[in-house]
């Protein structure tokens, strides 16, 4: 697996709740490709709970959504939007500390939408919770001009 360049690091006001590595309330993702899939391991922490020590379902929709986000910059290099996400939520997902598993892929492109299936698997792997994101993606021009997005790149 190759890590992927976080394109926004540099940026003025870049303070992304999912992915913004010195934002102190957010979940700080990282990124790696792994042939067509991008890949995070994330560990969930108790204060992200709902219940007693189980993840709370709309942070496991915020790291679902956001590795969908990445999988549009890293592989369609350019920028979108989330228009649709539909979440199953198969198991829940104890908040102790463990390390989670999100991968995530294009599964069809029509014009500028992607849909994107994504997992979450826990420390043992089993599968969690489950998206589908239906995503407009921006014509890189307008990525580039208008959301300072230039590329997305791996180490």
């Amino acid at each position: 697996m190759k890590k992927i360049i976080n394109p926004f690091v540099h940026l003025d006001g870049y303070c992304c709740f999912g992915c913004a590595p010195h934002n102190p309330f957010g979940v700080k993702m990282e990124f790696y490709e792994d042939g067509d899939d991008i890949v995070s391991q994330w560990a969930a922490r108790l204060e992200f709970q709902g219940w007693f020590n189980t993840l709370h379902g709309g942070i496991q929709s915020v790291l679902l959504d956001e590795i969908c986000g990445w999988v549009v910059m890293r592989k369609l290099q350019t920028a979108g939007v989330t228009s649709k996400m539909e979440t199953r939520f198969l198991k829940s997902v104890p908040a102790d500390g463990s390390l989670l598993t999100l991968r995530a892929r294009i599964v069809e492109m029509r014009r500028q939408i992607a849909i994107i299936s994504a997992e979450l698997y826990d420390a043992e792997g089993t599968l969690c919770s489950q998206a589908t994101c239906t995503y407009f993606t921006f014509p890189q021009d307008k990525a580039r001009e208008e959301m300072h997005f230039t590329s997305c790149d791996v180490e």
